[in-house]
């Protein structure tokens, strides 16, 4: 289960990244009550996940699970470019998680 609260909570972590980036620095009501909201959650969720996950493997997951979400959110959503240097960048950060993965104990 602890797996499951950890994607949860990378799934909020892509939210209010992207809801961030929408409230123009907490100048947007909606955006930034969605921010603060979706960082709650998140924070919650990854709490959960951390009652039996290690620290380190559930920090490291959460954080690049969400820096993966919120960069293919920037892609798809916002034109932001995708150019070989950044994809290879993105690579590297999914191999990680992968392998810590697959040496987590829980």
């Amino acid at each position: 289960m602890s797996w499951i609260f950890l994607l949860i909570a990378s799934v909020f972590e892509v939210v209010w990244a992207f809801s961030l980036k929408a409230s123009d620095g907490f100048s947007r009501l909606t955006p930034s009550l969605i921010t603060v909201s979706t960082m709650i959650a998140s924070f919650w969720f990854l709490a959960l996940a951390m009652r039996s996950l290690p620290l380190g493997t559930a920090y490291a997951m959460w954080t690049g699970l969400g820096a993966v979400g919120a960069f293919t959110a920037g892609v798809v959503f916002l034109n932001e470019a995708l150019t070989l240097e950044r994809l290879m960048a993105i690579s590297l950060i999914v191999a990680g998680l992968v392998l810590l993965k697959l040496s987590a104990t829980a």
